[in-house]
């Protein structure tokens, strides 16, 4: 728990913690005495007992709602940090839902999110490894993130199967290339990764007609998904929203 504190100095800062289960992160967090601290907690019985529990503190708010389900972009103040140690079964929905934040850069400034190891790989992987893909893509175009340590199933009860990762995530304020929606570049990625082992040739004409494909001129037809980079999906990207 210190560790994943110590990513970043949350004093007089406006703090949203996902997932607060019995409350073992919040009570650190509020020794750092946050200006403001909002849980969101999914389970009603977790939810009225962290309500309880926390009483006395009248800068915390708890909201008991599914995570996937609220808006969240509303409720997020200025210069907001964000902690999770989210659940595994959606916990990259729940960093897509950020991702596709429409104001941008977005009132959070920095995302301390724990994930199962495997799922961490994919969405750091650099083009050119294994675990370079849709996610990746997805996330570099918004964050930079950066991998703070490995958490041992030994530091849970009841004690996991798996290795955790928790990773820092910041959002990038100049991104270089206008993809006016998010969803566009969802809908590449998809369109390619689904068929990743087939050469981009076929993949490309179901999105872009014979003259937006000739202004991609760098780019081989041949290649599979996981061979092309970053760049050349956001250049798609910005073709396909392009009238």
């Amino acid at each position: 728990i210190n560790k994943i504190l110590n990513a970043v100095r949350i004093s007089d800062k406006n703090v949203i913690e996902i997932g607060p289960g019995n409350g073992a992160l919040t009570d650190f967090i509020l020794k750092q005495k946050p200006k403001n601290l909002i849980i969101i907690e999914k389970d009603n019985y977790l939810a009225k007992m962290l309500e309880r529990r926390y009483s006395q503190f009248k800068n915390l708010t708890v909201i008991n709602a599914d995570i996937l389900k609220l808006n969240l972009e509303k409720r997020i103040k200025q210069k907001s940090i964000i902690f999770g140690n989210l659940p595994y079964n959606i916990s990259s929905q729940i960093l897509v839902n950020f991702i596709r934040f429409k104001k941008w850069p977005p009132n959070f400034t920095d995302l301390i999110f724990m994930f199962q190891k495997e799922l961490a790989e994919k969405i750091t992987g650099q083009f050119s490894e294994k675990n370079y893909g849709r996610l990746s893509i997805l996330n570099s175009f918004r964050f930079k993130v950066s991998k703070k340590f490995l958490v041992s199933p030994n530091c849970f009860v009841p004690k996991p199967k798996v290795y955790s990762s928790v990773l820092h995530f910041k959002p990038k304020k100049k991104l270089g290339f206008k993809i006016k929606n998010i969803t566009t570049l969802e809908k590449v990625t998809h369109t390619f990764f689904s068929n990743k082992r087939k050469i981009i040739r076929k993949n490309i004409i179901k999105l872009l007609n014979s003259e937006k494909i000739k202004l991609l001129r760098e780019i081989d037809l041949t290649k599979r998904p996981s061979e092309i980079k970053p760049e050349i999906y956001y250049k798609i990207s910005e073709l396909l929203e392009r009238k």
